[in-house]
């Protein structure tokens, strides 16, 4: 319980805190308050430029190829290069969130982006291109783990707005970039002289740097440091500062001798917590959801341009007004949904419901092959529309929401690092592979990525049941924590 008192003559509330716990529930109280919501939206925006730059080369890539006259070999190395980079940014990115705290973290990935960003559209050849992608690649790795721990840490456990919803709009805003990059490509492809075309690419790479450059001006007014990780340092006065100048909470730490148990030196931080006994199932199931993402996202999001010039035989400008219109009807509206299903239902059964539309779309498009008649290729785009809207309000959006409401705080980053990287891993033997399967199995290619469709419901359904929704992990008290095996020293092993 909060220990509340009178200031002076002034009728309002005093909270004294004690612990993370008592931060965490003030946090869930007061979510909305004062300037925490530009938090959120600054997180959300780190989001967009992820899903940007990951988009920028779907397309151009070919253009790329062109102007560098590349062999296969360096057209996947070019390719890969900014997966390559996020594998590494999401590990050590991951670390350095918990470590050294939110703030600094994601103000140093978003000046590190601006720069590669800037440098990859000016590429005079293919080495500096492939160098700055992967440069970018760990920009983007350093910053989902960073992003993800502020939309949990500054947002409620339950109601309207919760942290579920808050983690979930990270898939709509994830379409809408890529909507944005298309609609870019488009609107380029118009205005730009026929001699000038291979610009495309460059410009949208480039473009990428605005909204960095919009974080890092704004920092200063309403960029701040995650007063959860601040208490689960010990530093109960510096998150009761926040608290007061962020969301406008009248919070003081405790002058108790309680206050020097909680400020207790921070523990060593390793990957290996993510598989003691209290974490490792949480782990399974969040891995098999990445990876299953990954192949899936890979083989219909980020080759839908080249599925539907080959499968379906469709132009250049065919190919970028589809992308666009499926991204924009299908992916975005059910990120939309996401929101809204993911503050009142449990992620398990979001997820599985999820998962089954994704397979009987996979398997309809197994069946239709290439369409060879208008009414199929409608089926067949209305099937691809309802894999994206599936991935929109599913797997897409609990797969952030899972892992980082599944670990605490102190371990946040690295979880959420991990799982990312082991997508990054899965994302890159994805592109590798996919090429190879869609010329010696054509759409039969759909079949086997159906696996990953079938693999999570398995997991999820019948084997593993946690749901990292049913409790506020960070709002759990010490003694709790203690016999649960949630405490410093589990953190430590």
């Amino acid at each position: 319980m909060f220990k509340m008192s009178q200031i002076n003559s002034i009728d309002a509330n005093r909270y004294e805190i004690k612990s993370s716990a008592d931060v965490s529930r003030l946090v869930s109280k007061f979510a909305g308050q004062g300037k925490s919501n530009k938090v959120i939206w600054l997180a959300l925006i780190g989001v967009f430029i992820d899903a940007y730059d990951l988009t920028t080369l779907s397309f151009g890539i070919d253009q790329v190829v062109q102007e560098f006259s590349l062999t296969p070999v360096m057209t996947g190395v070019v390719a890969s290069a900014i997966i390559c980079g996020t594998i590494v940014g999401n590990l050590v990115g991951g670390w350095l969130t918990d470590k050294i705290g939110r703030y600094r973290v994601f103000m140093a990935d978003m000046v590190l982006f601006v720069i590669a960003a800037i440098v990859a559209g000016f590429a005079p050849n293919v080495w500096v291109l492939i160098i700055a992608r992967f440069i970018m690649g760990i920009s983007v790795g350093i910053d989902l783990p960073v992003a993800m721990s502020y939309l949990s840490e500054f947002s409620k456990f339950s109601g309207k707005s919760n942290k579920a919803a808050r983690l979930a709009a990270w898939c709509p805003m994830w379409y809408a970039a890529s909507s944005v990059c298309f609609g870019i490509v488009l609107a380029l492809y118009f205005l730009l002289p026929p001699e000038h075309i291979n610009w495309l690419w460059r410009a949208s790479l480039i473009f990428g740097a605005v909204p960095a450059l919009f974080i890092i001006f704004i920092r200063s007014k309403y960029l701040t440091e995650s007063p959860i990780w601040l208490a689960n340092q010990g530093n109960l006065a510096g998150a009761a500062k926040i608290l007061r100048e962020s969301y406008d909470i009248n919070a003081f730490a405790s002058p108790e001798p309680v206050i020097k148990k909680a400020a207790i030196k921070p523990p060593k931080l390793s990957f290996k917590v993510l598989f003691n006994k209290t974490y490792l199932p949480r782990t399974i199931v969040s891995l098999v959801i990445h990876v299953s993402v990954a192949f899936q996202y890979t083989t219909i999001a980020f080759f839908l341009p080249s599925i539907l010039m080959r499968f379906f035989h469709t132009d250049v400008l065919t190919t970028i007004t589809t992308t666009l219109g499926l991204n924009l009807l299908f992916a975005f509206t059910g990120g939309l949904l996401g929101i809204y299903v993911a503050s009142r239902l449990a992620s398990r059964h979001i997820l599985l419901v999820g998962f089954f539309l994704q397979f009987i779309a996979l398997i309809v498009l197994s069946y239709i092959g290439e369409p060879q008649n208008p009414y199929l290729v409608y089926t067949a785009i209305i099937m691809l529309g309802l894999w994206l809207f599936a991935e929109g309000f599913g797997p897409g959006a609990q797969m952030m929401v899972y892992p980082t409401m599944a670990y605490p705080a102190e371990i946040r980053g690295i979880g959420v690092g991990f799982n990312r990287a082991v997508t990054g891993v899965a994302q890159a033997s994805a592109m590798f592979l996919l090429p190879i399967w869609m010329a010696r199995y054509q759409t039969d290619v759909f079949l086997i990525i159906s696996i990953f469709a079938v693999i999570p419901l398995v997991v999820i359904g019948l084997l593993i049941k946690y749901e990292p929704t049913a409790q506020d992990i960070d709002a759990k008290d010490p003694e709790h924590d203690k016999k649960s095996g949630l405490d410093a020293v589990a953190v430590a092993d």
